[in-house]
């Protein structure tokens, strides 16, 4: 049960923060980098994007290609420069958890602003225990996906972390090219900045902080609180 946390329970936030949004997509989108299009709580994210017009999923290797029987299903290495047919071909791009896998990230994340015409959802680790079966290279701040969004010409219509104790930390974002379509049904909403709690001059409550538990530390601040407060 606690490994089923650990490691589950970030997929689990970042499937719920998906469909808050994802009936609003429609035209044609491409899961990038999808290796299997499942979301792990057995359901397939093609069924997600009920709305679009065309479900299109990308896989890195070549052997890889074709192998769930999926209609519209092709290679596609992230880290290489993208064929000019790809540029502007989809109206959004969807990867998951797919960057940190990809030593040139940041040729991986060009491309996936190119190949969108309006939208990109995009969730990458914050903190997650190695696995290294795929390569797995980084780890995400908000404020380094925020940069490089801005590099592409694109702004963060919502972006989210999940705050569980001891469990990985996913981060979500929805950026666009055309902010102003979907300002009443997205707006913009950087929830990471949300909810400070102050103890002792320390903020309790950004990414990270509740998976990374120093319960001693905890302790000895919460002592040291009282003692200041009865003097």
């Amino acid at each position: 049960m606690i490994k089923e946390k650990k490691y589950n329970q970030a997929r689990k936030w970042s499937n719920k923060e998906l469909k808050k949004f994802c009936h609003l997509f429609k035209g044609d989108v491409l899961n990038v980098s999808g290796w299997k299009d499942e979301d792990k709580e057995g359901d397939h994210y093609k069924n997600y994007f009920k709305n679009s017009n065309n479900y299109h999923i990308s896989n890195y290797k070549s052997s890889a290609c074709g192998f769930q029987g999926f209609k519209n299903e092709f290679f596609l290495d992230l880290s290489k420069t993208i064929p000019n047919r790809l540029i502007k071909k989809y109206d959004v791009i969807f990867n998951h958890t797919t960057l940190e896998h990809i030593y040139n990230f940041r040729k991986a994340f060009t491309n996936l602003c190119l190949m969108s015409k309006d939208t990109v959802i995009l969730v990458v680790p914050f903190l997650q225990q190695m696995h290294s079966n795929y390569g797995d290279y980084w780890r995400f701040t908000p404020s380094a996906i925020k940069k490089m969004f801005e590099e592409e010409n694109m702004l963060i219509l919502y972006s989210s972390f999940n705050e569980g104790k001891k469990e990985s930390v996913y981060l979500f974002f929805i950026a666009s090219k055309k902010t102003q379509k979907w300002k009443e049904k997205i707006g913009n909403s950087f929830t990471y900045k949300a909810n400070k709690k102050e103890f002792l001059g320390i903020y309790e409550q950004f990414v990270g902080n509740r998976a990374i538990v120093n319960s001693f530390l905890y302790k000895l601040l919460k002592k040291v609180f009282r003692v200041l407060n009865k003097k």
